[in-house]
């Protein structure tokens, strides 16, 4: 049953009506805290339960599970062979060549249909193949375009660099030379 927002608001006005407004949050308190204790016991309760009851009986079907196995595996298998052997006999009444014709139409619309699907697998590994090709061409380009911007850009630094250090030691000459007497 779940309780609504209606619900839970009537509920809180009788409480408040009930109890008032002074003892109203103490007996809030006491209520989440019987909540707590509640949802303690009962988690203890379910872990004792599945640790006790349902973890032992999964131990003990493991072993009948692995020895019913073969004998489902036998079920499986003379049911299959049941199911062929009414297909073939519903066939005992047609005529040989009808059944021949269908088989052999039937034969042939499989052998299409390999055939379709084998050219359509090609097909499609074909334009994978040309895909990730390109892929990695485009990664390639985008790698040497990469490479080459980050060189360029390393040498104007360095250039740039260069250039300050030969003003901080012109610079430097200079004050050198002034401060001489």
């Amino acid at each position: 049953m779940k309780i609504g927002m209606t619900e839970l608001l009537l509920i809180v006005i009788v409480a408040l009506v009930v109890l008032g407004p002074d003892k109203l949050p103490e007996y809030a308190r006491k209520f989440g805290e019987a909540m707590r204790l509640f949802k303690k016991y009962s988690s203890e309760a379910t872990r004792e339960i599945r640790e006790g009851v349902v973890e032992p009986l999964e131990e003990a079907q493991r072993p009948l599970k692995e020895a019913m196995a073969p004998i489902t595996e036998t079920v499986d298998e003379v049911n299959k062979d049941i199911k062929d052997l009414k297909k073939d006999l519903s066939g005992i009444g047609k005529p040989v060549s009808t059944a021949k014709k269908t088989a052999d139409e039937k034969a042939e619309e499989a052998a299409e249909t390999a055939n379709e699907a084998a050219g359509t697998a090609a097909e499609a590994a074909s334009n994978a193949a040309d895909t990730a090709a390109d892929a990695v061409s485009d990664a390639a380009d985008a790698v040497t375009d990469a490479a080459q911007a980050a060189a360029d850009s390393a040498a104007d630094t360095a250039q740039a660099a260069a250039g300050s250090a030969a003003d901080a030691a012109q610079a430097v000459a200079d004050s050198a030379v002034n401060a001489a007497p």
